[in-house]
């Protein structure tokens, strides 16, 4: 009969802790589309959502080809309502509205989608860089966001508009202005936070590079702020664009936008041609709050502190 020695039972717990990890190792990593059909099932919400912005883009992207007819034709009659043949109406001059609200959504999508790249990843670097280096940087940067922030968006983009004139690349440089305080406040809090984990201190005790510790180990630690941000800000940015072509200040009239047309139908046939503010209306909606639950249940998916709830 044998008896077993503690350093046999430990022997045989080290094994079986190697066996399990190995098995771990073993296990089929998550592919890109089981994470997405993963994400589908656990927010259905967002899942839903981030179909209804995907088709959008698309619709924006391949507008030339799905529009029936050029947004700037008069192929029907005046006041034309909804019909097998004008699918949404056409408008006082004739054009056909299906097709100025499919060429809208190139107006509204490039300018928010380009807006929040531009003006989300110059804070985010700004931010990282005020909190990380500290002293009169920060106390220089965050004096001038404090000053950004105090004026309304809204306010602050009609002065940016009337200074540099309607078009396209001017709203979307008046955008970039507004975006960039609110995400450096953001990610310059989830940097604070961050520089003091052990991680961080552990690089700089052994003399890491403050440049190689922002990149290295900051910036990954806030792409999930990044992508949040983002997806939130993109529904204020299309809000924004809407509300500068609704008071006429935004691109030029001849171009179609959802919020031109928006102003051109609330304000002077809502009452004959309900339709001419309905549709652009019910675009900026859809679009609008498919971002926001979007925006949430990406919050909800990549915050660890969120995550299960």
């Amino acid at each position: 009969m044998t008896t077993q020695t503690p350093n046999d039972a430990l022997n045989a717990s080290s094994a079986a802790a190697v066996d399990d990890a190995a098995l771990l190792d073993m296990r089929p990593r998550p592919t890109w589309y089981g994470s997405i059909m993963r994400f589908y099932r656990t927010k259905p919400l967002g899942g839903i959502s981030a179909t209804i912005i995907a088709l959008t883009v698309l619709a924006a992207i391949f507008a030339p080809v799905i529009v029936p007819h050029d947004p700037l034709d008069l192929v029907h009659d005046p006041f034309v309502a909804p019909s097998a043949t004008a699918w949404l109406g056409s408008d006082d001059l004739g054009r056909d509205v299906f097709s100025r609200v499919i060429a809208g959504a190139r107006i509204s999508m490039y300018v928010g989608i380009l807006s929040v790249l531009i003006g989300i990843t110059i804070g985010t670097v700004v931010g990282i860089l005020s909190a990380y280096l500290g002293g009169v940087l920060d106390l220089v940067i965050q004096r001038i966001v404090d000053a950004l922030m105090a004026f309304p968006a809204i306010i602050m983009a009609l002065g940016l508009m009337a200074a540099l004139g309607a078009s396209v690349n001017n709203i979307v440089a008046a955008l970039v202005v507004i975006l960039v305080p609110g995400a450096i406040r953001v990610i310059r809090s989830q940097v604070l936070s961050i520089k003091e984990l052990d991680y961080t201190l552990a690089a700089e005790a052994i003399g890491a590079r403050p440049w190689r510790i922002m990149l290295r180990h900051i910036l990954p630690n806030v792409t999930a702020s990044y992508i949040v941000l983002s997806t939130i800000t993109l529904g204020l940015a299309i809000v924004i664009e809407a509300s500068l072509s609704f008071l006429g200040v935004g691109v030029p009239p001849d171009v179609p936008t959802w919020g031109g047309m928006l102003t051109e139908g609330a304000s002077q046939y809502i009452r004959n041609a309900p339709w001419l503010a309905v549709f652009p209306g019910l675009a900026i909606s859809i679009i609008v709050f498919s971002i926001n639950f979007l925006g949430d249940a990406l919050r909800d998916t990549l915050d660890p502190r969120l995550r299960g709830r």
